[in-house]
């Protein structure tokens, strides 16, 4: 029953975020967002995620995971009625914020809790498969979910869909879910690093944003990109100094860890790019409804739920986890590089059909050896801090990829507007510009990965089927 409870509040989780993907267009058009702005309806809540997701983790272990866990379910769902309710842009935008900062919270501490009641390995290897398909089949539901709900009645009922959920969730959890004996805030929490890192990273993605207002080089985009920076900066520096980090400098020098992170960045920057662009795209430019895009993603969630059915772990077993990995970020190429050749009189099949099957088979089969690469050679002592840096890479490269091309876009499609081109015309413009850099990050993932990763050997070789923990069958 515990297990119900916590794939309850990743259900909602996921739901949150693939069902706002499909509603963008109609939120842009009731709200007066420009694209690029549009940009914060998913940053503000990836930003806050990764911002503060380190900081959640340990705030389980020192409190107690299931008074993380309450809060943080109490305060999604109560987010989640702001969303809703939202009538500004700075209303949605700030709801969404809360969202990512609670979902961080709820996140955090779903794996310790299912370790804790699942103690022997074969219970628990069923109990994460249980998971998994909730966070697959949850992303494929929301999108058919978004797409109704908005098409029926509007997207501020996307949100609302929540309130029943997080209620029923929270009600169960006070019940069914067992307390840890925390450590005690005695041993020191580092408050001030997630906030520095959180600031800085809205900071910057404010910059990118707002560069197609004030101009890339100006004064205005450059102190707030300088700004963002010294605040990351002083971030390192703290992380340096305190006695507790929330992020020791010395996963830096954990090799493993921090060039699969890279590669894992710079694929994510394209993946959620390509998301927010492709729904864009079909809706403003094909004209498709809320429902039918939600129905035009489904070939990517359907390969990536086959893949994490277990065929990825066997491929790793079979062939090595950076075998694998090189293969797969072929196909993400591949497919954002179709989706280049979108146009303005374009049909959904084949093209964006197989760019879509594409994506879905190149995530869904990185996945997995990109996680038995980061853990390689991390110490037992530092691995909840690593599958915590694994899950920061994924969101800050995302809010990044959504800010750097939706930027882009809109730049081309300004400037083709004002060479006269019509209105799709120009749209389409910007996207095949964002596609094609979106292309160039997968190249970039790909090249890291041929360099920097190397194949584990020894015991670090073994079987992913005996050695895959619930840190890879979460990103799975």
């Amino acid at each position: 029953m515990a297990l119900v409870v916590v794939c309850l509040a990743m259900l909602m989780n996921v739901l949150d975020l693939t069902v706002v993907n499909v509603a963008l267009p109609k939120i842009q058009h009731d709200l007066h967002f420009t694209q690029s702005a549009l940009a914060w309806v998913i940053d503000a809540y990836m930003v806050a995620f990764g911002g503060f997701l380190l900081l959640a983790g340990r705030l389980g272990d020192l409190v107690g995971r299931k008074k993380v866990f309450l809060v943080g379910l109490a305060m999604f769902t109560l987010s989640s009625l702001v969303c809703g309710i939202a009538n500004s842009q700075g209303l949605l935008i700030g709801g969404r914020f809360v969202q990512g900062l609670s979902a961080s919270l709820c996140t955090s501490v779903i794996l310790a809790i299912i370790a804790t009641e699942f103690p022997q390995q074969s219970e628990r290897a069923l109990a994460m498969s249980a998971y998994i398909f909730v966070t697959v089949a949850g992303g494929s539901i929301g999108l058919l979910a978004g797409g109704a709900i908005t098409q029926a009645l509007n997207w501020h009922w996307i949100f609302f869909i929540n309130l029943p959920i997080g209620v029923l969730a929270f009600a169960l959890g006070v019940v069914l879910v067992r307390e840890n004996k925390g450590l005690g805030l005695s041993q020191g929490a580092d408050i001030v690093g997630p906030l520095l890192v959180t600031a800085g990273l809205v900071a910057l993605v404010y910059a990118i944003v707002k560069s197609t207002t004030y101009g890339l080089g100006s004064a205005r985009t450059l102190g707030v990109g300088g700004g963002a920076l010294a605040l990351i900066a002083a971030f390192v520096a703290l992380e340096g100094r305190l006695r507790n980090p929330i992020m020791p400098l010395r996963v830096f020098a954990l090799r493993g860890l921090i060039s699969s992170s890279l590669v894992r960045a710079c694929m994510f920057v394209g993946m959620y790019g390509c998301f927010f662009l492709g729904t864009l795209y079909l809706e403003h430019v094909l004209g498709y409804g809320a429902l039918r895009t939600g129905l035009a993603f489904l070939p990517m969630t359907i390969v990536v739920a086959i893949m994490s059915m277990g065929v990825t772990a066997r491929l790793v077993s079979a062939f090595g986890p950076r075998r694998v990995l090189l293969p797969a970020i072929g196909c993400v190429i591949a497919g954002v590089l179709m989706l280049s050749q979108i146009s303005v009189h374009g049909d959904y099949f084949p093209l964006m059909f197989f760019a879509f099957a594409l994506l879905g088979l190149g995530m869904g089969t990185a996945s997995v050896p990109l996680l038995t690469l980061a853990m390689a050679n991390v110490p037992p002592a530092d691995a909840g801090l690593a599958s915590g840096i694994v899950n920061v890479s994924m969101q800050v490269g995302g809010a990044l990829g959504v800010a750097v091309l939706g930027t882009i876009s809109t730049d081309r499609s300004h400037t083709l507007t004002r060479l006269g081109h019509s209105l799709p015309s120009a749209l389409t413009g910007g996207y095949q510009d964002a596609f094609v850099v979106a292309g160039g990050c997968a190249m970039a993932a790909f090249l890291l990965a041929l360099v920097l990763l190397r194949q584990p050997r020894g015991r670090q070789a073994e079987p992913v089927r005996e050695r895959i923990d619930g840190r890879a069958a979460a990103e799975a």
